[in-house]
């Protein structure tokens, strides 16, 4: 229910020598909720002071304690007539008019004082409930150490391009995201994940803008522009979700020119039937529907900011409210469900071998490549603790394999075909059979002999089992896997996860069409992927839920709900947090107007005077949004 104040005047330039005044200016803006019920609270005290000190100005404090108030009032109803809006807040501005034209100010100023008192309330309410968000965008980075040559200047982080490096000191907020270089990062990863333990990161792994250095300083060097870093599009979005306004909380627009309507109505009834004004005065005062005006944002703002607490950015209220009503959920596979990279699954080899040996010559040649695979292969190296030489006399042919010397050894990596034509003796016949034609597969030669074969495959997430037992206990009643991979793969990572439905084949165009018909079931669908595309289908969906917040990411522009690091289970908990959120909102507009109804028929029939109706109703006010911010926990 908190209303901007009248419009200000803009900003002076330095050389108008009016800084005082706009500085006065602003501080009115800022304050003006405050200034307001200070206004009616002197009023009211003054005035009841001189009231039973016997004299007679007593009405005339009252007075002026009431018509600022509805001189602000009357300003924002104007201007939302004039954009089309009309808010329930016209109720507020007749009991205050009435009270002063039928020559009652004690309770108009009640009145004003209970309208700017739930202003204030409301407007400590909703920065309570924002809290989550602010945290996030008061952390943006703004200068950084950047290296120039021997020296270290402090740079804007709008100059920082890819391949600068940068100095990050302890307790600073990583301004861009890039690689460590160095000695390991120690880093607090709790504003974008929810995750409060450290995490340790070593030389050439990933670290993410908006992450807070703990440990020792490191040099990280760019990836990617500020504006295009991870934290930045966390903020762009955080903004957006702010301005939002839910369809809940839409209420009370809709249905502000037929409670108008019943109000005035039965006002005018309670005063023909008694003949006494001051019962259409008492109906006035106790109609003002604050459960729809109050509680409902708050409790959407708080549900909003409770998710992003656990690291799940919700854009608007309105898709707060939609996620508590998913009951289908379709996963993308590569990036969502798996890690979309490749693992490696299978390690077969040559007599007088072994596994490691084998990994040991593939992983130690790959070194020279930048191919993904050649990452992975290199990763579980690293897992095995295997120490890998340096490849000598490397040659790749692109996209088909690589050939080097490695310890003295003539060693080849890649394609089965590429690396079988490289081959002095044997074939690779019968270390290949049966291992399914489209599986991935790395062949490795030695000295013009078969040496061994690696299988890799896109690994199920370790926390996928686990998200999705608990997106059935949040109550989706449907997961479909939907995948672009081949039906065999989509099928067989269904089956381990225990899916209802897994497709595999899938152009963009058909996940579209796949979502389609998953809609025409009940209750709304959500969709979850993270490449660009799946982005058709995440702005298809009820709830599009990107995994990731990576700057511009058309996956994470088209959908709804942004999950801030590749993690699928703060999912189920927002989902959950949706739920109960829109649960606290019903429950306080049920039971608020409810309570503000039965008051206005104790009014109409003479059982509840003015005064006493705007205390009721404050009263009213303070628990439905106390009940509200129930959603913060």
């Amino acid at each position: 229910m908190a209303h901007a104040p009248p419009a200000g005047t803009s900003r002076p330039g330095r050389d108008t020598g009016d800084w005082p005044i706009s500085r006065l200016t602003q501080l009115l803006q800022q304050n003006y909720d405050a200034i307001l019920f200070a206004i009616a609270l002197l009023g009211l005290a003054s005035g009841t002071t001189l009231y039973f000190a016997g004299s007679d100005q007593a009405g005339l404090v009252w007075t002026l304690g009431t018509v600022p108030v509805l001189a602000g009032l009357l300003f924002q109803i104007g201007s939302a007539l004039r954009r089309g809006d009309v808010g329930l807040d016209i109720v507020a501005a007749l009991s205050m008019s009435a009270a002063l034209g039928f020559g009652e100010p004690l309770p108009g100023n009640v009145v004003a004082l209970m309208y700017a008192g739930g202003q204030l309330l409301e407007t400590f309410a909703a920065g309570r409930a924002r809290h989550e968000m602010t945290a996030l965008l008061g952390r943006v980075a703004r200068t950084a150490m950047r290296y120039a040559g021997s020296t270290i200047e402090e740079v804007p982080i709008s100059a920082i391009v890819p391949g600068d490096r940068l100095l990050i000191r302890h307790g600073e907020v990583l301004p861009v995201d890039g690689t460590v270089s160095g000695s390991p990062a120690s880093l607090d990863m709790s504003a974008l994940t929810g995750e409060s333990i450290p995490v340790q990161l070593m030389a050439g792994a990933e670290a993410l803008s908006g992450s807070t250095l703990i440990g020792a300083p490191f040099d990280l060097l760019a990836s990617h522009p500020a504006a295009e870093s991870t934290y930045a599009g966390i903020v762009r979005l955080v903004e957006a979700a702010q301005t939002s306004k839910a369809p809940m909380a839409r209420l009370a627009d809709r249905y502000a020119m037929g409670f108008l309507l019943l109000t005035v109505a039965l006002a005018a009834a309670a005063w023909a039937l008694s003949g006494d004004p001051l019962r259409a005065l008492a109906v006035l005062v106790v109609a003002t529907p604050c459960p729809l005006i109050l509680a409902v944002p708050v409790a959407i703002i708080s549900g909003m900011s409770r998710t992003a607490r656990i690291g799940v950015l919700v854009k608007n209220g309105g898709m707060l409210e939609a996620l508590a009503e998913v009951r289908t959920a379709v996963l993308d596979k590569t990036g969502t469900l798996t890690g979309g990279q490749p693992g490696v699954t299978q390690i077969r080899h040559v007599p007088g071998v072994t596994e490691n040996d084998v990994l040991y010559r593939a992983a130690s040649l790959d070194q020279a490549s930048g191919h993904v695979v050649a990452a992975a292969l290199i990763q579980a190296a690293t897992d095995r603790s295997l120490i890998l030489s340096n490849p000598l006399g490397t040659s790749e042919a692109a996209g088909e394999g690589l050939s080097g010397q490695i310890d003295g050894h003539a060693t080849v990596v890649g394609g089965l075909t590429y690396v079988g034509g490289q081959l002095l003796h044997g074939s690779f016949a019968q270390l290949a059979s049966g291992i399914p034609q489209d599986a991935m597969t790395v062949a490795v030669a030695v000295d013009g002999h078969p040496f061994g074969i690696i299988v890799l495959q896109d690994l199920v997430r370790a926390d996928a089992y686990e998200a999705l037992d608990a997106l059935r206990a949040a109550g989706i009643s449907r997961i479909v896997l939907a995948s672009g991979d081949r039906q065999r793969i989509a099928e067989a990572i269904g089956t381990e996860l225990g899916v209802d439905t897994a497709v595999g084949d899938l152009k963009p165009e058909d996940k579209l069409a796949l979502l389609q018909r998953e809609k025409s079931g009940t209750g709304k669908v959500m969709m979850v992927g993270d490449g660009v595309n799946d982005a058709p289908a995440l702005a298809a969906a009820d709830v599009g839920v990107a995994m990731g917040a990576r700057g511009a990411a058309a996956s994470s522009e088209a959908a709804g709900v942004v999950l801030l690091v590749d993690a699928l289970a703060p999912l189920a908990r927002a989902v959950t947090i949706a739920r109960r959120t829109r649960t606290i909102a019903l429950e306080s507009v049920v039971v608020g107007l409810g309570l503000s109804l039965a008051a206005m028929l104790a009014a109409a029939l003479g059982y509840l005077p003015p005064v006493q109706g705007a205390l009721l109703q404050e009263l009213i006010d303070v628990a439905v949004i106390l009940n509200a911010l129930r959603a913060l926990r």
